[in-house]
């Protein structure tokens, strides 16, 4: 059975990677009373909210099958909360996923549009 615990360090592995990749994580697990935005960096003056998903097996499809249209316009309403309350004037902003199936990591850079 998926655990929260098991999210939590998919979230660390995603994290871990995308500081690799040159991101400056800004905030994790940011709450709103619309939803949870897991990651939130940045990178080239480009806010990145982003979603993790992590799967141990392919039975149910991979974590980038799991993000819904459901749970996109969650995260895009969460975006819109944070940017009003930490953003002044327009910011550049993407959605993306971090889908990481068994030990392969996949960043799908606009992976959903707002």
């Amino acid at each position: 059975m998926f655990t929260q615990r098991q999210g939590r360090k998919g979230e660390k592995k995603a994290e871990q990677f995308l500081r690799k990749k040159g991101y400056q994580i800004i905030a994790k697990n940011f709450r709103t009373p619309v939803g949870e935005i897991d990651i939130i960096a940045e990178k080239n003056e480009v806010l990145v909210f982003i979603e993790v998903k992590k799967r141990s097996s392919s039975k149910f499809g991979t974590g980038a099958e799991a993000v819904s249209a459901k749970k996109q316009n969650k995260i895009i309403r969460s975006a819109q909360l944070y940017m009003k309350k930490y953003c002044e004037g327009e910011a550049n902003c993407r959605f993306d996923v971090i889908s990481i199936d068994a030990q392969n990591i996949r960043h799908i850079e606009n992976a959903f549009t707002a």
